[in-house]
């Protein structure tokens, strides 16, 4: 067995108590310092406490150790034996220090993915919490953190994959478009936070086929084109925290079903690689979770001036 051992630590020019309270708002609804949507984002099964498990993408671990506005543990679960830990440390008035460590024990199989892989993830998204610490707590970020090629590789390797499912039954443009349908399917992905909601903003999905939009509805928008051999529709829906691409295909004749035979066989895997790059183009486009808790803080400040405070 290997021990890793690794430290990252920052500081930041702010009280202890503002940085405390952003680190009680990891894994919320809110969390301003998790870097979500880029990656993915840390969610657990209750609030913050101990107890508490889950973790962010392939990575599980259950909260050990809670200290409010201090210091909070993660312990892995297996086949990983060992912790990391965010801790927050005052360095006087409006000055503190932010650490993350991370402590395990690793077979030789594990060690050799970490050195040439996890670590280079795990260093960025810890930087990218810091940025996120300094952003919200200072207003600014002097030297942010930039990916390197390998890290840009990586998050394109592991990023999540579409899972094949039915038809949504909030997806009733696409249910309805044909009275008869000749093929059907659905592929679906969850909406990180900070990801659009608006279904116009997937519409990218079919880039390269710029198929007319046909109809619209509530966080659906149904685009396709109808041929003398086949009618296709394909439906985005944005709904209850995940994309759906759905397709819907009606054949007319034998043109049709010869023209048909041959794309099916590579549709889904079009259909999936399509729906998964535009996840992923999304997602790097979106502000930060510090961006957008900023934006969040100004909203705040202009909708109750101090002025209006003290009047």
């Amino acid at each position: 067995m290997r021990t890793v051992r690794n430290v990252h630590e920052r500081t930041i020019e702010a009280p202890a108590e503002t940085v405390g309270a952003l680190l009680d708002q990891l894994s919320s609804p809110l969390d301003p310092l998790f870097p979500t949507p880029a990656w993915p984002p840390m969610r657990f099964d209750r609030p913050l406490g101990v107890g508490a498990t889950g973790g962010h993408g392939f990575v599980r671990y259950a909260v050990a150790a809670y200290e409010p506005g201090r210091r909070v543990r993660f312990a892995f679960g297996p086949p990983m034996n060992g912790h990391h830990e965010m801790a927050v440390e005052p360095l006087g008035p409006g000055r503190c220090r932010v650490r993350h460590t991370l402590e395990a024990e690793q077979r030789p199989t594990l060690w050799v993915g970490w050195a040439l892989a996890v670590r280079w993830m795990h260093d960025t998204v810890v930087e990218e919490i810091f940025d996120n610490v300094e952003r919200v707590a200072t207003g600014a970020v002097r030297h942010p953190v930039r990916w390197s090629p390998w890290v840009r590789l990586l998050n394109r390797l592991v990023w999540d994959r579409p899972a094949a499912v039915e038809i949504p039954a909030a997806a009733r443009l696409a249910r309805t478009a044909f009275e008869r349908t000749d093929f059907h399917d659905a592929w679906q992905m969850n909406v990180r936070p900070g990801m659009p909601e608006e279904p116009e903003a997937w519409r990218g999905v079919l880039r390269g086929a710029p198929f007319p939009v046909v109809g619209r509805e509530g966080g659906e928008v149904l685009l396709g084109e109808d041929a003398g051999h086949l009618d296709f529709r394909a439906s985005i829906l944005v709904d209850d925290g995940r994309v759906t691409l759905s397709t819907v295909v009606r054949i007319h004749n034998w043109r049709g079903r010869l023209y048909w035979a041959v794309v099916k066989r590579v549709h889904p895997f079009m259909a999936r690689t399509m729906l998964r790059r535009i996840h992923r183009r999304l997602a790097l486009a979106a502000p930060s979770a510090g961006e957008r808790a900023q934006r969040a803080q100004r909203a705040q400040r202009a909708a109750n001036p101090p002025e209006a405070q003290v009047s």
